[in-house]
């Protein structure tokens, strides 16, 4: 348990930094991996699950932002919603970028799966995630079976040497072991502090709950 602090009582204490009304902050984990699992295999015939990956190579900018935000929201996703469309757009639909829907039995998209290549050798999963409806089944695993599969098989001559994910403390309190339970080591721990999405108007005020919004 952390050391309390009043906040009524200046100076901080050691150790303690404070944060500006409309701000909020995030202990980032990065975790990566060196190579596939030994229990990974290429893709072949898979498990039976009542979903599909689908490929959204042409994505528009909105289609895309409101599965982003049925899946962050909850967790106080933003950085995609703070950009434009053309600035979205170049992101989305770069060559060296894989973006997917997940879709459900009645075709309807209940997760995201996004790949990032575009740094030589290495591939991020930029995204990843689940509407809350669709979480606590067992789902994760498949769709991380999936990610890892194209990651380090999917593209013959990316020479993908890395893979690496990021979560942060606004996320699923689950999502760091769930990470290194498939074969991730966490790497690095990062601070970040930025404008609150709700504060910015982003996100709705009513949204992450775990995480009250402070404003003056």
């Amino acid at each position: 348990m952390a050391i309390a602090h009043d906040p009524a009582e200046a100076p901080l204490a050691p150790g303690f930094h404070g944060i500006a009304p409309g701000d909020l902050a995030a202990v980032v984990t990065a975790l990566e991996m060196r190579a596939p699992p030994k229990t990974l295999r290429r893709p072949g015939i898979e498990p039976e699950v009542p979903l599909q990956l689908v490929r959204w190579s042409e994505c528009a900018p909105d289609r895309y932002r409101q599965l982003y935000r049925r899946i962050g929201a909850p967790w106080l996703w933003w950085s995609r919603l703070a950009l434009d469309d053309a600035a979205l757009t170049a992101i989305i639909h770069h060559p060296a970028v894989e973006l997917y829907a997940v879709t459900d039995r009645a075709r309807v998209e209940i997760g995201m799966l996004e790949l990032d290549f575009r740094q030589p050798g290495a591939c991020e999963i930029a995204f990843f995630g689940f509407v809350p409806k669709a979480t606590g089944n067992g789902f994760g695993k498949w769709l991380m079976r999936r990610a890892l599969q194209r990651a380090w098989f999917g593209k013959a001559d990316s020479g993908v040497e890395r893979v690496w994910v990021h979560t942060c403390t606004l996320d699923d309190p689950r999502a760091v072991a769930f990470y290194m339970r498939q074969g991730f080591v966490a790497q690095a721990r990062f601070v970040e502090v930025f404008r609150d999405p709700r504060a910015a108007g982003l996100l709705p005020a009513d949204v992450g709950a775990l995480h009250p919004l402070i404003v003056d």
